[in-house]
């Protein structure tokens, strides 16, 4: 008899999430009591960000020796983020226009709930360039903010450059911190499949499967947009560099599982930065691209946000006599979103927050308010989507820099099993 073969962690994965599911949805009085399995592992992978990010862009940066290439880096990757954004920006609003899913809702219920988070606010352009630069690199990894943590590296990596052969026991360090950051991933990822099982179960034991009609049309033209936004325009940058396709699907699978299920892409952060590297992406190139796309490529984020607001206008315009959305209107407010959105990642609740900010300023008060609170009780469905969409964006783009710059390493990627 041939020896069982194990099974992959990403079957296990998938299990988890099945089984977790099933008991959510046999047991919701238990199943929502294992939510700290869940958090327990969140912790763990939220402990590897801050030290890892530091690590792999201070090596890139400073162990490379070429301050051009980061500068070039720099420029290319912020032209594919704002150029991919934008089309998911209007891709998002040509699809709700076609699906119409808000028509025909009539708004009812008290603004109030969403109090707490209307106290935050989507920041502008200058506070989100003064936010980029912390005050303090302690309390930037304490909060676990990964732009602010990039920012204080890239100018730590250039100063450990600039000081030549002094800064090779730093640049030797920040090596031995990456890769043993990249074990501890290892250990970390083998409560994967436990902690993903219980972060599905409270989900179904807390909303019950009901939730899965309840704004069907919004969640399946949400999944229906971003699945289009892969399959076209990833698909067409795909081909462009001519991507090996089957070595990077082989590759993402097991972080873009983690990120749909947790809606966290943070959990997912470290596996793919990790798979990327042994994909043939250069370790410089992951650890600038990857860490800054959190910040400025949130792909899915901006085509769901595109999707929700006008939703809600829908919607208001059902309740509201007289109230009507142009088209002219519409366009305004993806012209706003392509600025908010940019700050999304630091701004607790961020896509409820950037969200509230633009209905209240395009539609009249409270229903806007009203709207969101609507769509508030199925948003972490919507949440694993984009999130997951984020991270496949991210993991693309690090591709697309590599090979921009030539450095990406075909026989490795073909080589590449998982």
């Amino acid at each position: 008899m041939p020896p069982l073969r194990r099974p992959s962690l990403t079957q296990m994965i998938l299990l988890g999430l099945v089984v977790g599911g099933i008991y959510g949805y046999v047991d919701p009085a238990h199943a929502t009591q294992l939510g700290w399995i869940r958090d327990i592992f969140l912790h763990l992978i939220k402990s590897i960000i801050a030290p890892l990010v530091f690590a792999t862009v201070v090596v890139g940066i400073a162990g490379g020796g070429d301050l051009m290439q980061v500068g070039r880096m720099g420029w290319k990757s912020l032209l594919y983020f704002e150029v991919v954004t934008t089309v998911a920006l209007f891709l998002g609003l040509a699809v709700v226009n076609l699906v119409r899913p808000g028509i025909g809702i009539h708004l009812a219920g008290d603004p109030g709930v969403l109090a707490a988070t209307a106290q935050n606010h989507p920041m502008t352009l200058v506070e989100t360039l003064v936010h980029i630069f912390p005050a303090s690199i302690i309390d930037a990894m304490a909060r676990g903010d990964v732009l602010e943590i990039v920012a204080f590296a890239v100018v730590f990596g250039i100063a450990t450059a600039a000081v030549g052969g002094r800064g090779a026991p730093i640049v030797a360090f920040c090596e031995s911190l990456a890769q043993v950051m990249f074990r501890f991933t290892g250990y970390v990822m083998l409560m994967a499949p436990l902690g993903v099982g219980a972060a599905m179960a409270v989900t179904i034991g807390h909303q019950g499967l009901h939730v899965l009609r309840n704004l069907g049309l919004l969640i399946g033209a949400l999944y229906l947009a971003l699945g289009l936004f892969v399959l076209l325009v990833f698909g067409a940058v795909a081909a462009i560099i001519r991507l090996p396709l089957l070595p990077f699907l082989r590759a993402v699978r097991e972080p873009f599982t983690l990120a749909f299920v947790t809606t966290s892409s943070e959990s997912a952060l470290p596996k793919a930065m990790e798979a990327m590297e042994r994909l043939g992406v250069p370790r410089r190139v992951v650890g600038f691209v990857m860490p800054a796309g959190y910040s400025f490529n949130l792909d899915g984020t901006t085509l769901y946000l595109s999707m929700a607001s006008v939703f809600i206008a829908q919607a208001v315009a059902t309740t509201v006599p007289g109230f009507v959305f142009p088209w002219s209107q519409q366009v305004a407010m993806m012209l706003t979103l392509m600025v908010t959105s940019k700050g999304v990642a630091a701004v607790p609740r961020a896509s409820l927050v950037i969200l509230i900010a633009t209905v209240n300023a395009f539609m009249p008060a409270p229903w806007g308010a009203i709207g969101v609170a609507m769509i508030f009780g199925v948003d972490e469905l919507m949440d694993m989507a984009r999130t997951s969409v984020n991270l496949l964006g991210n993991c693309l783009a690090t591709v697309v820099v590599a090979r921009w710059e030539g450095v990406f390493d075909d026989e490795k990627a073909r080589a590449f099993r998982g």
